[in-house]
């Protein structure tokens, strides 16, 4: 298996791309790597991680354009055909790669995806799929995205790919799929989620979702779903909510356990349940948000990521290359039509 990394993309590219490729390298010892981005930055940020040649295994593909964070999303790729972001596209849709990770602009590179890799054919839209800590594990959110057009045949296709996303890749049987609502209650919300709800409970009864009702967010945040299905807003809404949430939460225990000499004991004894809780809060230890619907593997890593970041990314990368989702999405694919034939 090969994955293509960006090497250019990121607030810390090329140091975390490349730094996190070579701990990808020692992590996943069958797996090929290649660097994509301008040879000298790369060459330079490998020497300073202390690789003064490229190990077995690790190689680098040359592109000389780099996505600014002020570029045009929608145009970037075309107008910077020799871009990172770019070549590692053509080199997954050409079969140069089993699948793409870049932490750069995330609208560009759903742009790229969607013209260069295409779409699964019916699919309406590609959605990201980021997970998010509960009380049972990590569930998947999928929404509309922030400023775009949200409609039934959106949602209940995200609740499907949601569903293939977490049976396939992170191994849930049966995902419980939930509809973001400010209530359980079916008669609950706009006329876009009692809609909504109404066809997701449809199918449930033919054994093709596992449709649990409308979940409220807090009621997410305790394990009531595996998937999420949201409109943008909302989404992405309770997307930062969490995020901010594990900040704080994290912030406040480390200040607590710091506090007196009881405090320090304390956190020594629990020095192991405490790193595990860190971990479960940091999004450097996801790594990476699958584009589902794409038809082969493209990986988002968040902008400010890690090394660790990167290297978790690449597992996230090898996890949904080798899950077979997007082949069981093109074979499953009436089922998510809204009106079927």
């Amino acid at each position: 298996m090969k994955i293509a990394i960006d090497a250019m993309g990121g607030d810390f590219a090329p140091a975390a791309p490349v730094r996190g490729a070579l701990l990808a390298h020692e992590s996943f010892t069958d797996v090929e790597l290649v660097l994509v981005g301008r040879e000298d930055a790369i060459c330079d940020a490998l020497r300073e991680a202390g690789a003064d040649t490229l190990p077995a295994g690790v190689s680098i593909r040359a592109a000389t354009e780099v996505v600014e964070i002020a570029d045009d999303p929608a145009t970037a790729f075309k107008k910077k055909p020799d871009s990172s972001l770019t070549v590692g596209l053509k080199m997954v849709r050409d079969g140069e790669a089993d699948a793409f990770v870049s932490a750069g602009s995330t609208g560009a590179l759903l742009a790229g995806a969607t013209l260069v890799v295409k779409r699964i054919r019916g699919l309406r839209r590609a959605a990201l799929a980021p997970t998010i800590p509960t009380a049972k594990g990590r569930a998947v959110l999928l929404d509309c995205g922030a400023n775009a057009e949200c409609t039934v045949e959106y949602l209940l296709q995200f609740a499907y790919l949601g569903s293939y996303y977490a049976a396939k890749v992170l191994g849930v049987t049966a995902p419980r799929v939930g509809l973001l609502n400010i209530g359980a209650e079916e008669e609950k919300g706009d006329a876009l989620r009692k809609e909504t709800c109404q066809k997701l409970r449809e199918a449930g009864e033919r054994g093709e979702l596992n449709f649990v009702g409308n979940v409220e967010a807090k009621e997410a945040m305790l394990g009531a779903c595996d998937v999420i299905v949201a409109d943008g807003f909302s989404g992405n809404v309770m997307l930062k909510s969490v995020e901010g949430a594990g900040k704080m939460l994290g912030g406040q225990l480390k200040d607590m356990m710091r506090k007196n000499l009881g405090t320090k004991l304390a956190a020594l004894l629990l020095y192991g349940e405490l790193k595990a809780f860190k971990r479960t809060l940091d999004p450097n230890e996801v790594g990476g948000t699958a584009l589902l619907g794409i038809s082969k593997p493209v990986i988002k890593a968040h902008g400010s990521s890690n090394d660790v970041a990167f290297r978790n990314a690449v597992r996230q990368a090898i996890s949904v290359a080798r899950s077979g989702i997007a082949e069981e999405i093109a074979r499953d694919i009436d089922k998510m039509r809204l009106e079927r034939g």
